[in-house]
């Protein structure tokens, strides 16, 4: 039997699993970003805290993955619970770097000019800063969904769920169907959101945004 054909065969069992995978790495992003972009923006007014925070991320990146989870089991048990929480410590820094360098990178002569103007700080962050950074930030959350998709399958070790319980069924059977039923759908995965989150970073990055952006007069 060919992987296609297997495949075919157990369609039901694989869509199941992809189901969970994008769950637990979804999941994970949307909690990182209520957190990581609000962070990000604080950093940039807090310049004092921004070493601190920053380099405390860059402390949680260094961790195997293997040994977060291990970390979390104790906490939250065995399940997608542990997985998610994991995967959102993971997502923080990327998405919480790119908010804050986004932001800095904007020209401080137009912050000058704006507060000139009269604005407020909110004013110059939605107005001047956001729309400036927004591709850059959008880009960081477009590299963390697709890291997160990969990372997800560890959480079969936990009981996680998700296309790597394929995978470590056919490692367990020595089964390379089962194996490749669980690997080629979380590269597809991969591969379709980079497409789709790069077609929607250019859909909500405005086209004068997109040009102003590349600029040096706009950027440092």
């Amino acid at each position: 039997m060919t992987i296609f054909e297997y495949m075919f065969r157990h369609y039901q069992l694989i869509g199941t699993r992809a189901l969970e995978h994008l769950f637990i790495a979804t999941s994970a992003l949307v909690l990182s970003m209520l957190l990581a972009i609000p962070l990000g923006i604080l950093l940039t007014r807090k310049e004092s805290f921004a070493k601190f925070v920053l380099g405390l991320g860059n402390v949680i990146m260094t961790i195997p993955s293997l040994a977060l989870l291990a970390f979390m089991l104790p906490v939250l048990g065995i399940g997608n619970k542990p997985a998610i929480a994991a995967l959102f410590l993971y997502a923080l820094m990327p998405i919480m770097r790119n908010t804050y360098t986004g932001i800095k990178q904007v020209q401080p002569s137009l912050i000058e000019a704006a507060k000139g103007m009269g604005m407020t700080d909110f004013q110059i962050l939605t107005g001047i800063e956001l729309p400036l950074a927004i591709a850059v930030i959008l880009a960081g959350i477009r590299t963390t969904y697709v890291i997160l998709i990969g990372w997800a399958t560890l959480a079969a070790f936990i009981g996680g769920g998700g296309l790597g319980q394929l995978i470590w069924a056919g490692l367990t059977n020595i089964n390379y169907n089962l194996i490749l039923s669980g690997a080629i759908p979380a590269a597809g995965l991969a591969l379709l959101s980079d497409l789709l989150l790069g077609r929607l970073e250019l859909k909500l990055t405005p086209r004068g945004i997109r040009k102003v952006v590349r600029k040096e007069g706009v950027l440092k």
